[in-house]
């Protein structure tokens, strides 16, 4: 029996995340099952950033804690902290190349900081991953010489190369067109049906929740916490907050919203 089949993924127990001890989330209790695509939503400045930074542990919480498996990423403990962190990969809401390297240099980092591989070990990996978000041939361009779409698989590929339990994607449709924006979801589900993943995702895209979120939980500015929580297609049906169907209905209806 593995780790995960004893513990949810991720459980975030009373959190309170904030700057300069000013909280800006407060007393945040939730819980992500492995295999699940949970979304993270809510309008602008509800602190779906700053959750996601206290995640993956870039901020520090001003209370509670987050585990992974069961686990806590101590910060106080430089190599445990080292050891959980490599379950997880980020794609960030700018992709976050490096400008300089490569895609396949670009994606051969976590492996040269985290693995023992020799270099052909690791440029093998690497052009393996960029195979698998379907940029095959296109391993030695730069980030300026692809499109934003191809940037986002580039990150993707990256944040998977060192076959992560987690993967947190932060807006990854921020940007994109429709057209590429779906290619993109239809590659996270993908991956999750290839490989299991446990997939969080900050968005704000009614086409992307409704189309791939298992579960979502809404934040709220003025609430400063969770003020909704469950599969989005019952929450647009059923919810009595005002706050939540005005977000979930606002806009163009996409075609599998109810």
């Amino acid at each position: 029996m593995t780790e995960t089949d004893d513990h949810p993924s991720i459980e975030v127990s009373v959190l309170s995340c904030g700057y300069d001890g000013r909280p800006v989330l407060r007393d945040l209790t939730f819980t992500v099952r492995p295999g699940e695509i949970f979304f993270i939503i809510g309008g602008s400045g509800c602190g779906k950033s700053t959750l996601l930074r206290n995640l993956i542990g870039i901020n520090r919480p001003l209370g509670g804690e987050v585990k992974f498996f069961g686990q806590t990423i101590d910060h106080g403990d430089p190599a445990g902290r080292r050891e959980r962190l490599k379950t997880f990969g980020v794609l960030y809401q700018s992709s976050a190349l490096w400008s300089s390297l490569t895609l396949r240099e670009n994606v051969a980092l976590p492996l040269a900081e985290y693995t023992m591989l020799n270099k052909r070990e690791i440029e093998e990996i690497a052009t393996l991953k960029l195979t698998q978000v379907g940029l095959t041939g296109f391993e030695d361009y730069y980030p300026s010489e692809i499109s934003g779409g191809m940037k986002k698989r580039a990150g993707l590929a990256r944040a998977l190369a060192l076959d992560p339990q987690i993967v947190f994607l932060d807006e990854p449709s921020a940007g994109l067109d429709p057209i590429t924006s779906r290619k993109l979801d239809e590659l996270v589900l993908q991956i999750r049906e290839l490989f299991g993943t446990t997939l969080v995702v900050v968005s704000h895209e009614l086409a992307s929740i409704f189309s791939i979120a298992d579960r979502v939980i809404m934040l709220d500015k003025d609430e400063q916490g969770i003020i909704a929580e469950g599969p989005p297609v019952e929450l647009a049906r059923s919810s009595r907050d005002a706050r939540v169907t005005e977000f979930l209905h606002r806009g163009d209806r996409p075609e599998n919203m109810p």
